[in-house]
């Protein structure tokens, strides 16, 4: 079954068990533009993980409905 992943890095407001706030909107909003089995990852994401080992590319600049302006995002290569 093809997974799609989105991935932010952000404060989030736990309320009950549910996680919110705009990170975790910000990551939904991510997620959407993966396609199958693809990980995409925020321009903010990207650069806490800098130095990781994990090999990211440029997966162009979107708009990420109900967010402001335009966010580069990347997307993680998978050595097979």
């Amino acid at each position: 079954m093809p997974i799609r992943v989105g991935v932010h890095t952000g404060e989030v407001e736990l309320v009950g068990g549910d996680a919110r706030g705009v990170a975790v909107h910000t990551a939904a909003r991510v997620m959407s533009l993966a396609g199958a089995d693809e990980v995409l990852v925020s321009s903010t994401t990207h650069d806490l993980v800098e130095g990781s080992g994990l090999s990211l590319e440029e997966a162009g600049t979107h708009v990420l409905k109900g967010l402001s302006g335009p966010r580069l995002l990347f997307r993680l290569s998978v050595a097979h």
